[in-house]
């Protein structure tokens, strides 16, 4: 039984449903997409929205002023004092000791694994050293406190059992492998032409390396540092655990001190009430890290728009 040819029109129909069954699909994987986006969004609307809104509680309570610039930080006490100061100065403290680690040195490995290492050491070693991002980082808080910190007492006997010092050596170590992965990728993005009239002007590789391929690549190398500064600051357990939880204003790493992270951790733990005015510093002292650490992804961008290369 021959099957009956289609006529001109009846093709033109087929074709317009099938077009349009075309566009159904692919409006209805474009929504999903767009959903899928909106949710990294959506959430943080919803996380401003909350720290916004709870620390205007707080700051109904405590002027703003006197929390940007008092010197002491006392909530659990019956003489409550409310200077983010002092936690800003934990914090900064124990970043400063982390980036000085990771950023020499995630900025030397990137530069090995991406220049000099062979394709099989690069793809041995880079797989372990992002293995280290993997370790829960209160493995890394008792590694500080119990390794690190007995070490560093040999060298400094009058050194106290909890420090930034050692919290802050922990800690870079940890991000190491967000800023040599990052920075790796970077510089194996660009263009092996470079690298070619670099060697037929005479240099090394060393000099090619050093000269050429990491200026080249700075704009991803900048966002790499961005993200070991915001990781930094953002980190809770190491510091809970090795640092004392001691409000210090105080940016000497020799000494213990409480980080905006650490004291959040402390108020969760059920140490004042909650809608109590000390349990509503963790939304302000969130609200501060939170604006910091826009502060950090702004200069990233401006870095990345700044020194973006064009190959």
């Amino acid at each position: 039984m021959s099957s009956v040819p289609m006529d001109g029109s009846a093709k033109l129909a087929e074709y317009a449903r099938t077009k349009a069954q075309r566009k159904r699909r692919e409006r209805a994987i474009e929504m999903v997409l767009l959903l899928a986006a909106c949710v990294s969004v959506f959430t943080t609307a919803g996380i401003v929205y909350i720290l916004v809104k709870e620390s205007l509680v707080f700051f109904a309570e405590v002027p703003l002023w006197t929390f940007l610039t008092d010197t002491q930080w006392t909530p659990l006490f019956s003489d409550a004092h409310f200077g983010i100061m002092v936690l800003m100065a934990g914090t900064v403290s124990s970043s400063l000791v982390a980036l000085s680690i990771a950023i020499p040195l995630g900025t030397i490995i990137a530069i090995y694994l991406s220049e000099f290492a062979g394709h099989k050491t690069r793809e041995i070693l880079k797989p372990i050293l992002e293995l280290l991002s993997g370790v829960p980082t209160i493995i890394y808080g008792y590694f500080a406190l119990l390794f690190v910190t007995p070490l560093l007492q040999k060298i400094y006997p009058d050194l106290p059992g909890f420090n930034v010092l050692s919290a802050g050596i922990v800690m870079g170590i940890m991000i190491i492998p967000y800023v040599s992965s990052l920075s790796e990728d970077a510089m194996r993005a660009v263009p092996m032409s470079l690298r070619e009239g670099s060697y037929a002007m005479g240099a090394t590789r060393f000099q090619t390396a050093v000269n050429v391929v990491v200026p080249a690549a700075f704009s991803g190398i900048a966002s790499a540092y961005i993200l070991g500064i915001s990781r930094a600051v953002g980190e809770t357990m190491i510091l809970a655990v090795a640092a004392g939880m001691q409000p210090n204003l105080s940016l000497n790493p020799l000494e213990p001190a409480a980080t905006i992270t650490s004291y959040i951790v402390q108020v969760a733990l059920g140490d004042l009430p909650h809608g109590s005015v000390g349990y509503q510093t963790i939304f302000a002292a969130g609200l501060s890290l939170l604006v910091l650490t826009l502060c950090f992804n702004l200069l990233g961008h401006w870095l990345r728009r700044r020194f973006r290369e064009v190959y």
